[in-house]
């Protein structure tokens, strides 16, 4: 069971503030796998939001739960510049 450490309002308030900003996201795939993207939050929706990452093979969307934010399951931290 992970530790939930503040409040889902305030994770929604956060991930609405960086919508349509330039972020890295970690994402705790389980067993070990972590993966790393960049992206721009696109929507926030009240129980989740979308990130679009550009790979080598293209655009690819995403979307991540504000709960798995809050457990630190994803973390997401705005890149500067």
């Amino acid at each position: 069971m992970r530790k939930v450490t503040g409040d889902i309002k305030e994770v929604i308030k956060q991930i609405t503030q960086l919508k349509g900003e330039t972020v890295k996201m970690q994402v705790n795939k389980g067993r070990k796998r972590m993966e790393k993207y960049e992206g721009i939050i696109e929507s926030v929706y009240p129980s989740i939001f979308t990130v679009l990452v550009f790979d080598p093979d293209g655009e690819k969307h995403y979307s991540f739960s504000h709960s798995e934010v809050l457990c630190g399951d994803v973390k997401v931290q705005k890149i500067n510049g």
